[in-house]
């Protein structure tokens, strides 16, 4: 796949998460998609845990909105950087956030296969979103983890 396309996929699924629109991602994705966010400590695999995973997360962040700045490829792998900004809502970590938008870093990593996405590492400092929340690090990582 050319570097212009697989630029093109990763810029039409962040304008889809953008708009919190978990259908329209998954029609971008491979059938054996495998989604990674360390912050979390997860990996999704498959269209309908992919999906259902994306609908967790707009419902925890229902304002999220990634804008890529820029990206480099190898011609098999693509990997772009940007902003993301969310406002975590409700209970999805076990503790009141101040609800107030976080603004963070963001680097993803995209693998292809047969024109769709096939993977994405989505990486971004979980620290610095439960501090811009106003929540402990420590109590999301116990939720996310287990331990003390």
């Amino acid at each position: 796949m050319d570097d212009g396309r697989m630029f093109g996929l990763a810029q039409r699924l962040a304008e889809v998460k953008s708009k919190q629109d978990a259908a329209a991602a998954a029609r971008l994705f491979h059938p054996e998609m495998v989604l990674e966010t360390p912050a979390f400590g997860s990996v999704v695999r498959g269209l309908a845990a992919n999906e259902a995973a994306l609908r967790w997360f707009f419902a925890v962040f229902p304002d999220y909105r990634v804008d890529l700045a820029g990206h480099a490829t190898d011609g098999e792998t693509l990997v772009c950087w940007g902003a993301a900004r969310m406002t975590m809502t409700g209970n999805g970590f076990g503790v009141t956030p101040n609800g107030r938008t976080a603004e963070l870093p963001v680097f993803i990593q995209f693998t292809f296969a047969d024109d769709l996405i096939a993977s994405e590492r989505f990486f971004f400092d979980l620290s610095e979103l439960c501090d811009q929340s106003g929540i402990s690090t420590d109590a999301v990582r116990r939720m996310l983890f287990g331990g003390k």
